[in-house]
């Protein structure tokens, strides 16, 4: 729906002006009056403006208008003219000089103030400088709003208009004639598509070569989101020419000079060419010389033969000493593990890998090795490190991460820890290596020194990495480096629901769907508004009496991020019933978003300038660093609203202050994606599991889903859709080729 009206008040507005929430005086409702919310770049109180958009019922706050658009019209009389420049949008004009301007120009003032400024010091109380002040104001404003409307005349949002002409100002009319794809080479949020699509509306050819070129880079960009390090070549075209609406056969030629720009890289087998970026081919490389590197500084791989008298006496002595209970296919494990620079650990829940990695770090602590250990995330270092009894860390943060502002405005990172600067260790233990992809890996393996050993342990049954690559099962396939794989479930284990229906669900086999286990239960709900009363029962009080622990510490895992029971959905609902409102809880705004003392939330991008505070007793400060990363999990401690700040502790202790304009890089978390739960640990999961899409409802999300609880998993929703999780095992293929690089490699 359109609809125009004043600006009566802005209820909230954020501090870059960027996201507001005001009062909509109106003639086309009754009502009078609407609460609007959207982006407000450009809004002033008082302003006489056109929203288009729909009404939604927000759960705390009623009916407001949502809207997608939005633009400033010129005040339609003089009464309108008066309300603007009285509601303080030009500073230094209040209600009595306005009455005293509209009062001598009349419906003329606006054109006046724009295009005749001098004459406003015909009024009393306005001089020659005041009046060029409020001309430049004027005219500041006149630029955005014409600068806004000309983009919105291509397709382009607000909250792109509003990045465009800050990144460009005056200079975006030339760049968008001359050059639109600079737009999604210079400005984040802005990607091949919209780029196109300008550049189409401005006349460009649609056959021309820099869009065919910049159509494949982008094709391959967009399967690098997907996971891929690369594309089949006729895969590559097929989706190229389906994106552009161009034959096929007309994409060789942008094909060729990519390859000669050094752009991409090809390589042929005989059953396709893979075409690279430049990037992913080079670290693929790297990462595989690398690890021959690391191997290659203890020899040739060594599996089976006789370890000296010394290594025997000495892990046996570590078993004793740690009453620990290893089988023979885990001593071996520790064994390779001492043996070699390159191991890699794998099996899956209850077999054993927790009380074998306990033991190789034990030995090496032993024998006086420099050991560091780190996984992924925050919360897979602190499980690292309350199984292991050692400091760990995350590999961010072993690497010493910065970020570093490049000339396009981006924030990248660069690693402290590097082929120049090693990591100072004789041993490196990474767990959880199912969610490294290749970016950190690339930047792991260069940081690993000649004569330290690298141990390397992970589930290869688990979710791959979000980002792109399939490293641990690239690592495995290859079969070039010594490995372990544990599959024997331990008999303590066996009486564990959850471990041995885990097993099943991965090798394909049914499981009891029913209420009788205490450990793994499915409850069939079919109604949507059912399994929302069940998941905020479970949290509240069934699940926290039954096994006394706090409502935080229960983790609803859903496949998906929209829809009904999709992780922007259910936190809505969780956050209004187990952490409401209430008198003296200080809550914030941030778009969509309402952020409240107690809310569970999460960090979903890196941020490597980030400050952080571990304190200890009586608040004193024991380490303090910087840098947050996606995926960490905490909870808002306290919101300074003088200072415009929250505070929130993470998971692993660190105190992190969020200015009110960096709120975008938190979201409740509540419920959180299946991929996002991936290195982590929870007394109890909840999984609402209805309907969805069949790429996400797989055998290896529900197996990943299952095995981060370790007491209950309760299953809300159709056990059908279960059963086909279990019988649908077709992972979604990656194309990555990590094992053929270590493959070419080693043979050298």
């Amino acid at each position: 729906m359109i609809i125009k009206g004043y600006i009566d008040n802005f209820k909230f507005r954020s501090a870059e002006n960027e996201y507001g929430v005001f009062v909509l005086v109106t003639e086309d409702m009754e009502e009078g009056e609407v609460i609007c919310t959207g982006l407000s770049k450009g809004m002033e109180k008082g302003d006489y403006v056109e929203v288009d958009g729909e009404m939604v019922e927000h759960p705390s706050y009623g009916p407001q208008l949502k809207y997608r658009n939005y633009k400033i019209l010129p005040p339609p009389d003089t009464i309108s003219v008066e309300k603007y420049l009285a509601s303080g949008a030009i500073k230094g004009i209040g209600p009595a000089l306005a009455m005293r301007i509209v009062k001598k120009f009349g419906e003329d003032t606006f054109r006046i103030m724009e295009e005749e400024p001098e004459r406003l010091a015909e009024i009393k109380g306005i001089s020659e400088n005041k009046a060029r002040e409020i001309a430049v104001q004027m005219a500041e404003k006149k630029e955005l709003r014409e600068a806004m409307i000309y983009l919105q005349g291509y397709g382009i949002g607000n909250t792109l208009a509003v990045k465009i002409y800050e990144k460009y100002g005056l200079a975006m009319y030339a760049i968008l004639k001359e050059n639109p794809y600079k737009l999604a080479e210079d400005i984040r949020g802005v990607g091949f598509k919209t780029a196109d699509e300008i550049a189409l509306k401005m006349g460009m050819s649609i056959d021309s070569t820099e869009r065919m070129e910049g159509g494949l880079l982008y094709g391959l960009q967009l399967a690098s989101v997907d996971g891929h390090t690369y594309l089949p070549k006729e895969e590559l075209l097929d989706k190229t020419a389906e994106i552009l609406a161009v034959p096929k056969a007309d994409l060789e030629m942008p094909f060729t000079n990519l390859l000669f720009d050094k752009k991409i890289v090809i390589k042929n087998t005989d059953e396709q060419t893979k075409v690279f970026l430049s990037y992913f081919y080079f670290a693929e490389l790297t990462c595989a010389r690398e690890l021959k590197r690391i191997q290659d500084a203890f020899g040739m791989p060594t599996g089976a033969e006789e370890p000296p008298d010394e290594v025997l006496k000495q892990v046996e002595d570590v078993i004793r000493e740690q009453n620990l209970e290893l089988d023979e296919l885990q001593k071996e494990a520790v064994l390779m593990a001492i043996r070699n620079g390159v191991f890699i650990l794998t099996g899956g829940p209850g077999t054993g890998k927790t009380t074998t990695m306990r033991t190789i770090i034990e030995y090496f602590v032993r024998t006086k090795h420099n050991v560091m250990l780190a996984a992924p995330t925050g919360r897979a270092a602190k499980r690292l490190e309350e199984t292991s009894g050692y400091s760990a860390k995350t590999i961010h943060r072993m690497l010493e991460v910065t970020g570093v502002h490049t000339s396009d405005g981006e924030e990248r990172a660069q690693f402290g820890r590097n082929e120049y600067n090693p990591l100072d260790a004789d041993v490196i233990i990474i767990d959880e290596m199912s969610m490294v992809d290749t970016h950190l890996f690339y930047a792991l393996v260069q940081a690993v020194a000649s004569g330290t050993r690298l141990i390397m342990a992970g589930d290869a049954d688990q979710l791959p990495s979000v980002g792109p690559g399939n490293v641990l099962k690239d690592l495995l396939r290859s079969e070039v480096f010594p490995v372990v794989k544990l599959e024997k479930i331990y008999r303590q284990n066996l009486e564990s629901d959850i471990v041995v229906n885990a097993h099943k669900i991965n090798r394909g086999e049914e499981v009891v769907l029913g209420n009788e286990s205490k450990e793994f239960c499915c409850v069939e709900r079919n109604d949507v508004a059912m399994i929302h009363g069940e998941i905020v029962s479970l949290n509240k009080d069934k699940l926290t009496k039954f096994l006394n622990v706090k409502p935080y510490e229960i983790q609803v895992l859903t496949p998906m991020k929209k829809g009904t029971l999709g992780v922007e959905n259910l936190n809505v609902i969780l956050q209004e019933k187990l952490n409401p409102p209430a008198p003296g809880k200080r809550e914030v705004r941030r778009g969509e978003t309402v952020f409240r003392v107690g809310d569970k939330v999460m960090q979903i991008k890196n941020n490597y300038e980030a400050t952080w505070v571990i304190k200890g007793y009586n608040d004193i400060k024991v380490d303090e660093g910087k840098g947050v990363f996606n995926g960490d999990v905490g909870v808002i401690k306290s919101i300074d609203e003088y200072n415009k700040a929250l505070m929130v502790r993470f998971d692993d202790g660190r105190l992190v202050e969020y200015p009110f304009t960096q709120l975008e890089e938190l979201e409740p978390a509540f419920a959180i994606t299946i991929h996002k739960s991936q290195g982590s640990e929870y007394p109890a999961v909840i999984l609402p599991l209805l309907d969805g899409p069949r790429m996400l409802f797989t055998r290896n999300l529900l197996y990943t889903a299952v095995t981060r609880a370790a007491k209950c998993v309760v299953i809300l929703g159709s056990k059908e859709t279960v059963r086909k999780m279990i019988a649908r095992g077709d992972e979604q293929k990656r194309y990555t080729d990590l094992l053929n690089r270590i493959k070419e490699v080693s043979k050298n």
